[in-house]
């Protein structure tokens, strides 16, 4: 039987960028800070672990990259993660210990082929510290294409709990709306968006989603300060001028008709706890369901290729 209410956690928060140790440290506090507020669902922001290179440019310009930018970018592998993999049997246990669902954005590291490229992913695990699933992003924004490859169809993963479906997309691929018209074909109803925008027009976009899907929206941000990067980073002079803080936050929840239900949170680290009542989900569509009566399949179809993509077969 559906459980009609969940409390929900957002955290709020930076590693040492990367810094696994620092992430896991992090990662392993406040899930046990949350759990300690009756909270069943974490969720954690875009590559938490381990960080977002905010104001770094890795010694890249329009036709060339230097030596310091090759050693930083190095050191950002040496700090990711294998899906699964021995960080992703820490994490479990992290989730088994409070009992919760967690749901982290990591730097995930290729682990089939070149175990060279590196992808912006969402890792999902079960109160039972098992891996549930993961998301790739599917299209890194700008110059985050420097960092990461490209996720395909196979891993636009949604998650069953006992109070309903969870699933995620990562930042700006909020922004297409095909892939929110997936998401919500699959029958969300909390879609969770780790992101690195805290900008004013990203909670537009929360609350838009959230009407458009008539779903919960949980979004996390970083609260980032330069004395989170290493002084010893090849190209630390990237950041020598930037302000102390550099990504001011904006964690928030909205409902399903777009209305905020905690945050957003700016300007320091933090927890952000809310309770959601599932009903609401159900009672928003009355009057439109984007995949449903409000949809009209004789005019627009969406086809979505899930197939797992790679340069390589072995037969």
């Amino acid at each position: 039987m559906k459980e009609n209410n969940v409390r929900v956690a957002v955290v709020q928060s930076s590693p040492i960028l990367f810094n696994k140790a620092s992430a896991l440290t992090k990662i392993e506090s406040w899930t046990k800070d949350a759990a300690a507020q009756e909270a069943k669902l974490i969720v954690f922001p875009e590559v938490f672990l381990s960080g977002y290179p905010r104001g770094m440019f890795l010694g890249t310009r329009v036709g060339s990259r230097n030596s310091n930018g090759r050693k930083d970018w190095e050191r950002y592998l040496e700090s990711s993660i294998f899906i699964p993999g021995s960080d992703t049997d820490i994490l479990g246990a992290i989730a088994k210990e409070s009992g919760v669902y967690l749901v982290i954005g990591v730097v995930e590291r290729d682990s089939e082929f070149s175990k060279s490229t590196l992808y912006n992913s969402i890792v999902y695990f079960g109160p039972d510290g098992s891996l549930l699933g993961k998301h790739r992003k599917l299209m890194p924004t700008g110059a985050e294409r420097l960092l990461w490859g490209q996720g395909d169809g196979s891993t636009l993963t949604v998650i069953v709990t006992p109070f309903g479906k969870i699933g995620g997309l990562i930042c700006w691929e909020n922004y297409m709306p095909l892939a929110r018209a997936a998401m919500y074909a699959k029958g969300i109803d909390i879609l969770i968006t780790p992101t690195a925008d805290a900008r004013d027009t990203w909670q537009a976009t929360l609350q838009h989603i959230a009407c458009e899907g008539r779903c919960f929206v949980v979004s996390g941000n970083q609260f980032v300060t330069k004395d989170t990067y290493p002084k010893d980073l090849a190209c630390y002079e990237e950041i020598s001028q930037e302000p102390d803080i550099l990504s001011r936050g904006g964690s928030a929840v909205v409902g399903p008709l777009g209305e905020y239900i905690a945050g957003p949170l700016y300007d320091r680290e933090g927890l952000i706890v809310a309770d959601l009542n599932m009903s609401l989900v159900t009672q928003s569509r009355y009057d439109f369901d984007v995949v449903g009566h409000y949809s009209r399949p004789d005019v627009f179809q969406l086809h979505v290729n899930e197939k797992k993509q790679g340069i390589v077969r072995f037969l």
